[in-house]
């Protein structure tokens, strides 16, 4: 029987990737715990924001490992926006939206490093907390391409790489991506205790 981990998150894209890179374990979304209301993320690092949300789903699921992840992109041309806004950048907060945001804020802009991070924190049963990070790099092009990732993902072309990661296959995005990395870290312990 596989071991269950609640992921606080309700974001279909990301409960596809902690599946696949979790793998051999069960991935349930803290949407099925009737008690569970997605907390104010008022924290100002991704840290914090993390470390609320897993709070609030071990309060929802008790006895559960519970999972959460905050993630954004930030790009230091734009003094690290849109950062933990990076879900609510826009005044809609949609996908296309956000995108179109930052591309209007990148608007003649050279500079078009950037990277996506994740901090991801689990707790477990007896509430030891562990977290990690993972960083992806990259730059922010003109155009969307790919139709594979979700968010920011069609403006970001990875260090190394031709393709947007919307136009890298779903193991070839987790082997790179900043989830990926820190969800790895969590599956060896090798983060750090907060």
């Amino acid at each position: 029987m596989k071991i269950k981990i609640v992921f606080a998150s309700g974001n279909s894209g990301k409960i596809r990737e902690a599946s696949e890179i979790f793998d051999g374990f069960e991935i349930v979304p803290i949407s099925l715990f009737p008690e569970w209301k997605a907390p104010d993320e008022n924290g100002t690092t991704f840290l914090q924001n993390a470390v609320i949300k897993a709070e609030a789903a071990a309060k929802a699921a008790p006895g559960s490992i519970v999972l959460a992840d905050d993630s954004g992109l930030v790009v230091p041309a734009l003094n690290g926006a849109p950062g933990i806004f990076s879900a609510r950048f826009s005044a809609e907060a949609t996908n296309e939206s956000n995108r179109k945001k930052l591309l209007d804020e990148l608007s003649g802009v050279a500079d078009r490093r950037a990277y996506f991070l994740c901090t991801a924190v689990m707790i477990f049963p007896d509430r030891t907390v562990i977290s990690a990070e993972g960083r992806c790099y990259g730059q922010i092009i003109e155009s969307c391409r790919g139709n594979n990732g979700f968010g920011y993902d069609p403006l970001f072309v990875p260090e190394g790489y031709a393709e947007t990661l919307a136009e890298l296959s779903e193991d070839e995005k987790n082997l790179i991506s900043h989830r990926g990395k820190a969800f790895r870290k969590l599956l060896t312990f090798k983060g750090s205790s907060i």
